[in-house]
């Protein structure tokens, strides 16, 4: 079930919210439980045992920060955050990685002459698994250092890890930021509303902006790269750096509009990337609490910038394949972060201070590298990602099959008008339909756009969120 849906929107939502709304405060939390599980039993159907893997990786986080905070010595407190993290880490290299090991093995014994092949499997992973084991990894990690004292109801424990609004896709939320609110918040009409806007919104930008140009993507993939002019990779490619922000966007301020209407503040996940003038800053501004994490538990614990040139690139370096495999099982992905590795350490040596003092070189600069990025993030074929490049810039190679000269007129003039409004969306306005001032007509615009959507969504002109597959 997600969010963008007529059984989320109109059977789940209203139920849950009349049985919340409607019981004493000191029983919300145990609403707020329930419906996280069935919301989770929902989307896993299927798959029973994904529901018992997320409460025995609560309950494990639950005893191994129990354990660091028992310990008397730093020995102990370790051990304990080790098997924690292990326990956690090991569930989701099973599921995420195991199959990609194994193919890798066997590839390098095949290189070696040695006749042996290991039985490859692919288990289906479950959903939100990597955002709430990196939750869970944060939790341990902030008892060890003593930033939080550890949790001692399992119950408030599993309530974090298993909060339906930022379960499946985040944003990541630090326990200690979400504890005070748990323990006790305000619930008013002006948060109510406020959450419905930023909810609105949000479904605006999966709906009528991602899954629209997101389509032009899949055409463009479906025509094959070999067949496509280059005016037309562009346009496939932009179709693509659109959707994935719009997607994700969108997915995380409904999460946020469902948190609010509970009376939780959830950290902002993006703002506005795309105007950004450096890919340094770009990662500052998108997935911003992914880029929290990395930042706090593996780059700074490695040393930060601190420890000398060849140890901050070290640093740097661990971060952004790490990231990139966070993200798939696939050597695409690995690339992906070399790539961001290489751009931002050129950046550091002084294009930087270039790009920041004049603006409109940063933006061309990055009109151009945002869809490349993108590009390697999205092709996971190697060699047909090497083709789509040669789409893009011709004096890369000749493609030996037959293009068809004006199949970006076709497609422009079928997504030109998507394209154009996730153009102008990528700045401040869909902010602005946040804002107090005209109030009515505001409200007017936000009900054109919830209701537009529904239409679009009970059509099926909708898809599952992207980040539900990493």
């Amino acid at each position: 079930m997600v969010f963008s849906s007529i059984d989320f929107i109109f059977h789940f939502l209203p139920v849950f919210l009349a049985i919340y709304f409607l019981v004493p405060f000191s029983c919300k939390n145990w609403i707020l439980f329930g419906g996280s599980l069935c919301f989770y039993l929902y989307g896993t159907q299927g798959h029973p045992l994904y529901i018992g893997m997320l409460l025995f990786s609560s309950a494990a986080a639950y005893l191994a920060g129990r354990g660091i905070e028992k310990s008397r010595n730093k020995r102990g407190k370790r051990i304990y955050l080790l098997a924690g993290l292990g326990y956690s880490l090991g569930v989701l290299a099973v599921f995420k990685y195991s199959g990609f090991i194994i193919e890798n093995i066997n590839l390098l014994m095949n290189m070696a002459g040695v006749p042996v092949r290991i039985p490859s499997v692919r288990p289906s992973l479950p959903l939100g698994i990597s955002f709430y084991t990196f939750q869970i990894c944060s939790y341990l990690m902030d008892v060890y250092r003593g930033a939080i004292r550890a949790e001692r109801s399992l119950f408030r424990l599993m309530g974090y890890v298993c909060m339906f609004p930022q379960l499946l896709s985040g944003p990541l939320i630090r326990y200690g930021k979400l504890v005070r609110e748990w323990k006790g918040r305000e619930h008013s009409m002006e948060g109510f509303e406020e959450g419905i806007r930023i909810f609105t919104v949000g479904l605006g930008m999966k709906v009528l902006i991602a899954n629209q140009v997101g389509n032009l993507w899949r055409q463009t993939t479906a025509i094959g790269f070999e067949s496509i002019s280059t005016p037309m990779a562009w346009l496939g490619l932009m179709g693509y750096t659109l959707q994935i922000y719009f997607d994700f966007y969108g997915y995380s301020m409904m999460a946020s509009g469902l948190g609010r209407i509970m009376g939780f503040h959830f950290p902002d996940n993006f703002r506005q990337p795309y105007l950004s003038v450096s890919m340094t800053e770009f990662w500052r501004r998108w997935h911003i609490t992914l880029g929290e994490w990395f930042r706090d538990y593996v780059y700074i614990p490695l040393g930060g910038s601190r420890t000398g040139t060849w140890r901050t690139l070290r640093n740097l370096l661990a971060v952004w394949l790490l990231t990139g495999l966070w993200h798939g099982d696939s050597w695409n992905y690995i690339l992906w972060g070399v790539v961001l590795f290489l751009i931002i350490v050129i950046e550091k040596l002084g294009l930087l201070r270039i790009l920041e003092r004049y603006h409109i070189l940063g933006h061309l600069y990055m009109a151009f590298w945002i869809p490349i990025s993108w590009l390697i993030f999205a092709v996971e074929d190697l060699p047909m990602l090497w083709v789509y490049l040669t789409r893009l810039f011709p004096f890369l190679g000749k493609s030996s099959a037959a293009v068809f000269s004006g199949d970006y007129l076709k497609y422009g003039k079928i997504y030109g008008i998507s394209l154009l409004l996730g153009i102008l969306c990528i700045g401040a306005l869909p902010e602005k339909l946040l804002g107090r001032k005209h109030r009515f007509l505001t409200a007017a615009v936000l009900l054109v756009i919830f209701w537009f959507s529904i239409y679009c969504i009970w059509k099926g002109m909708d898809d599952p969120f992207l980040y539900f597959s990493f």
